[in-house]
């Protein structure tokens, strides 16, 4: 018994797995919270095209010598806007504008990372290296953690609003432009701080798959909030946890788990509401049948009134 505890507290008793237990956590939590902003938005692509258009950001900021978070975080802003100003000056849609977008930066930080000679590795940037993280990377993550998490708390109704109307949030006097430009800049910040843990590509898959999964489980924004929430924290530590076990790479394990989830919610979900539609016809049917029988008795009463008055 003794044997199989000390087994399963293994992984705590790793100062790298400590680091990664942590940093995990920091992350999960910004991103899920914005997940739920972004599915309701409909903004899955935008968050693909930042993440995807940090990597210039960061093979610059390297031979800058300036911290490449910094250089990251103003490669995706350089990214939201550009889509903007290319959407509002001509007839493309937004999704068609942040496709050209970022795979064009996503290719100029491909072509760098071939000619400039860097000690930044490629699979790190891409991948994520979260056995590999550092306290400041942890310090970094919390602090980026508590101002997404202080964004939302003190603008989460006047998000909302401008969310599901643009044009009502505006009518009312609502700073849309703050909105749509805090709302970017929370999300390219969250995406350099999860760079480290999980990197550019896997990090998609933690600000969609919470919110997405959330959003199929509940109709009300402040539980799809905290399920999101739970959902992201449970299965980042699970996927950590389990990748020790497994000898496998802890970034791809928690999306594995985050995909499993959405898939047994989405068809957990569809079953429910097959069932609520099949009760409902059976309701429709049960009350024609009621209609159809009470007809049929006043239809005998006429006729025999009819026969005794005859």
């Amino acid at each position: 018994m003794n044997t199989l505890i000390e087994t399963l507290l293994m992984p705590f008793t790793f100062t790298f797995m400590v680091q990664a237990f942590t940093v995990v956590l920091l992350v999960a939590i910004p991103t899920s919270l914005l997940s739920c902003f972004l599915v309701l938005k409909g903004w899955s692509l935008m968050g693909d095209a930042i993440s995807h258009s940090v990597l210039p950001g960061v093979v610059l900021a390297y031979v800058l010598t300036i911290p490449y978070a910094v250089g990251a975080f103003v490669a995706g802003m350089f990214c939201a806007l550009a889509t903007g100003f290319v959407k509002d000056n001509s007839r493309l849609k937004e999704d068609t504008v942040m496709g050209v977008v970022f795979s064009s930066m996503f290719g100029l930080g491909l072509v760098l990372m071939t000619k400039i000679e860097t000690g930044v590795h490629l699979d790190h940037i891409i991948f994520g290296d979260v056995l590999g993280v550092g306290w400041n990377d942890i310090i970094e993550a919390a602090v980026v953690a508590m101002f997404v998490a202080a964004f939302v708390l003190f603008k989460g109704k006047d998000l909302l609003v401008f969310i599901f109307d643009h044009q009502h949030a505006k009518a009312i006097g609502l700073p849309v432009k703050f909105l749509h430009y805090g709302l970017l800049s929370v999300l390219s910040l969250t995406i350099v701080s999860a760079l480290k843990a999980v990197g550019m590509i896997l990090v998609i898959s933690m600000l969609i798959a919470p919110g997405a999964i959330a959003f199929l489980l509940t109709r009300k924004f402040q539980f799809m909030i905290l399920l999101s929430l739970l959902i992201s924290v449970v299965m980042s530590i699970l996927g950590i946890y389990l990748s020790f076990f497994i000898d496998s790479a802890p970034a791809p394990t928690i999306i594995m788990l985050l995909s499993f989830i959405f898939i047994v919610v989405f068809f957990y979900n569809s079953y429910k509401e097959k069932q609520t539609s099949l009760s409902t016809d059976l309701d429709i049917y049960d009350q024609t049948e009621a209609v159809l029988k009470t007809s049929s008795v006043c239809d005998k009463i006429r006729t025999s009134n009819l026969h005794h008055q005859g």
